[in-house]
Parts: structure tokens; sequence; C-alpha cells
């Protein structure tokens, strides 16, 4: 059947050709075209409860990297598309019943209901495949536009849930919307992984390259590209960082008219520097955060002519245990994988489970940003790691809000500040880093000299040696 569909001029080529072009072009468009051709059925209570009692799948970065570097053959793609569909439903079960277990005044608010919603709409589309297994091209085709649009589906989900908790903040403490946030964000972070990285493999695969206008040059692209999927295996910090200096340093002059300055200290003796293999979009989404923070500080401050230094630094290998297991191995509470919140899992015993990467020696790096700002008041200090509107009056907390894009890669978290700036945000974009720094054995430390400055130390777990 394969031969068959892969075989130039037949008819079974030109449909997935035609396929294959919609959802490219589905896939780059934003927003996501809409997603009415997509199959759905109902979603019961009993679906839910059925996939929530599954226990979770512990994401490895193994995982990820398992199907071989790209451009894969369809025997290897359609395998990622079936391990992708093996973990996905019961992942989106258990964020419903997650949020299910919430009050039932929150979840009556129309923000965590619109959650709520999308997340039965996913699964909606997931359900028609869950019971076979994805054997032809043309399937895959049709899997991963529903991968696409459950990414474009949750994209705001941060965003829409910090709103839905602030307006419900009456009845609803805020450590319960901590615990409850530091879980789902983080089971949130897997959820996206999985189903970009099928869908990076899926537009990198030789399938792919045979039913487009330029099979050679592709083939060769991914070939030659050090990544896998979303990983890249050749990562450069320091690019990262300048990226997301030039950034932050746009935002600093539009709102101050100044921007600070930055240096990068990298020992390494490569020439290109320090490299290790981990997922781009993280690194660069913490350290957005992160310089955001130094650099607001810094010139509110008045510290703009002190440059704010960042050093990096290649991490030891971890030492093991008499087990074999590494000293920081991934717990599955960094995953958001205990789900203590929909009661699917008992802790004492999802926590037993260590998460590890690739291999056992899983070189990583340790990047250190230090800034002139004053450092962090003790009252602050002492809620840097919450999901907190709790440094916010009501009225600019509801500005913030309102803005509908309160991501740390929209507004100036000010974690450190007063919190009147226009460009703070609602106190997620520090949590959330930490969330994605750990998730992979990671973490971020903050020490802090008040009244002189701050030192952020982020660690970084990599892949491990990929050959």
């Amino acid at each position: 059947m394969l031969e068959i569909l892969s075989r130039p001029g037949s008819c079974k080529t030109s449909s997935i050709r035609l396929q294959w072009r919609k959802l490219n072009l589905n896939v780059s468009t934003q927003p996501l075209r809409s997603s009415r051709g997509l199959k759905t059925v109902k979603v019961t209570d009993g679906d839910v409860a059925r996939l929530a009692a599954k226990p979770l799948h512990p994401l490895t970065l193994a995982d990820l990297v398992k199907h071989g570097r790209p451009p894969l053959e369809t025997p290897a793609l359609l395998s990622s598309a079936n391990f992708t569909l093996s973990i996905l439903p019961g992942r989106l079960a258990h964020r419903i019943q997650s949020l299910r277990n919430l009050p039932y005044i929150v979840v009556a608010n129309p923000n965590v209901s619109k959650i709520h919603n999308n997340y039965l709409h996913s699964l909606g589309t997931l359900l028609p495949y869950a019971e076979r297994q994805i054997e032809t091209l043309e399937d895959e085709i049709q899997f991963t536009e529903v991968m696409a649009n459950l990414v474009q589906t949750h994209a705001n989900t941060i965003s829409i849930l910090a709103r839905g908790f602030l307006e419900a903040r009456r009845y609803i403490s805020p450590r319960e919307v901590t615990r409850f946030l530091d879980e789902h964000l983080r089971a949130r972070i897997g959820t996206r992984l999985v189903a970009e990285q099928h869908i990076a493999l899926h537009f990198s695969s030789i399938p792919h390259a045979e039913l487009s206008e330029s099979h050679a040059q592709e083939s060769q692209a991914a070939r030659q590209s050090s990544y896998i999927g979303i990983i890249d295996t050749q990562l450069r910090p320091a690019d990262i960082i300048r990226n997301c200096e030039s950034f932050v340093g746009e935002i600093c002059e539009l709102r101050y008219g100044v921007r600070p300055t930055l240096s990068i200290n990298d020992p390494c003796d490569s020439p290109h520097g320090t490299t290790f293999a981990h997922v781009p979009v993280h690194l660069e989404y913490i350290l957005t955060e992160l310089l955001k923070n130094a650099f607001r500080a810094t010139i509110e401050k008045g510290m703009e002519r002190e440059p704010v230094e960042v050093t990096i630094a290649p991490a030891p290998e971890e030492p093991e245990n008499a087990d074999g297991v590494h000293e920081g191995a991934i717990s599955t509470h960094d995953q958001g994988a205990v789900d203590a919140a929909s009661g699917a899992n008992k802790p004492e015993v999802a926590a037993a489970a260590n998460v590890r990467p690739l291999e056992k020696s899983t070189p990583g790096v340790t990047i250190r940003i230090r800034d002139r700002g004053g450092g962090i008041s003790p009252e602050n200090y002492a809620k840097l790691w919450e999901y907190g509107f709790t440094t916010f009056n009501e009225d600019q907390a509801s500005d913030a809000a309102g803005n509908g894009n309160m991501d740390a890669l929209n507004a100036i978290s000010g974690v450190g500040g007063d919190g009147g700036s226009s460009l703070a945000g609602l106190g997620y974009g520090l949590p959330l880093g930490r969330a994605y720094a750990e998730y992979f054995g990671g973490g971020i430390a903050v020490q802090s000299l008040w009244g002189w400055g701050t030192d952020v130390y982020l660690s970084l777990r990599g892949v491990g040696r990929i050959e």
C-alpha cells in the first residue's frame, strides 16, 4: 500500500499532495484557518473518566528523538504519529478533570470555561483516531492537521486562565491558584512539546519532501540541519541571548527611551562558544523573561550605564547514586504529571518514577544574569514564585488582564518593582520560566542584594549526546 502511495503520477499521490499542501497552508497561516474540516465527536463524561483513569506517560527527551534524525522515512513518521496519539488523549482528559475539580463558581467564569471547552474540542478531534493505529500517509496528514489545530487552539491558554483566575479571585485562594497553575501549565508544556515535535518531524520527512516541488533541496536541508524536530542538538545559548537582548531592548526604547547594554562572557574554548542539545523555544522564553526583569530594574534604578552581565558556563556531568540514577533525576512533579488536581493519580505513586533524559551523560549549561537594578524588596522576594496578581491593586490588575496578551513575551514582568509600569505583567513570567527550566531537570535560583542588584542562575540539562 505504501509503495502505491509513493508511486509518482498515481491518483493516490495526487490526492495526498493536495492534502499536504492544504496542511502546509494551515500550519503556516496565523491564525490557523477554520477547523470546520476536522472530524470531531462529542466527548462524554464517560470518555473523560475512562481516559483520565489511565496513568500519565512520563515524557522524556528520549521519547522526542527516538524516531531518528530527519528526514524520517514513512515507517518512522507513522511511528511518531502513533506515539503522539498514544499519550495525548489521556493528557487532555486529565486537564479536563482537573478543571472540573475546581470550585464550580470558578469553572463558571467565562474565561476558565473557555479553556475547559477548548480541551473538550481538542479531545473531540483526537477521539476518532484513538481506537486505531495510523497506518497510511493519508491518515497521518489528517492527524497532523489535528495536531496543528490543537496547538493553535491552546495558544492563549495562559493569558485566558490568568484573566479568569483574576476575575474569580474572591472564590479561590492565591495558594490554590498557584498549586493548580503550577501543575496545569507544566502539563501543558508536555502536551505542546509532543504535538509540535510531530508537526516538525512531519514537515522534515521524506514523504513530505517527495510530495513538494523542492524534493532534493528539502531532503538535503533536513539531513544537514542540527534539529531533530524542535530540538536543536547544537544550540548556542549566546545566540539566543543576543536575539532576546535585541527584542527586550526595543521594548525598553519604546517605553523608556533608553536601553541597557549587555555583556556576555562565554569561557568555552570552542570558536562558536558553548553548545548543548535542548529546545530553543524554551530557552528563548526563559531568557526573554529574565532579561525583561533585569532591563526594567536597571532602567528604573537609573543604572543603565552599568551593563547587564551574562555568564555562560558548561555544567559538569552529574554523578550517579548506587542505583545508577542521577542525583538530579527529573521527578514527575516537574512535568505536572502527578496530577493532584484531578485526583486521578496518587501523588505518592506517580512521584516514585524518575524521568531521565536521553543518556546517562547529559551535559548542560548554567547561565548567570547579573544586574545592578537595586535588587528585590524583601516583601516581593517572598512572593517570587507565585502566579501572582497579588502585587497589583485591583485597577492595575484589571487593566493588565484586559490586554489579553499577558504572556512574558508581551509584557515586562515587575517582580522587583512597584508594579505600576504599563509594561508590567501579572507576575506569571518568572514561575512559568521556572516551569520550563525544571521540565527536563534544570532550575532557576535567584539571589538578590536589596539596594544593589540581583543574580539569577539558570541551569539547564541537555538532551544528551546524540550521534
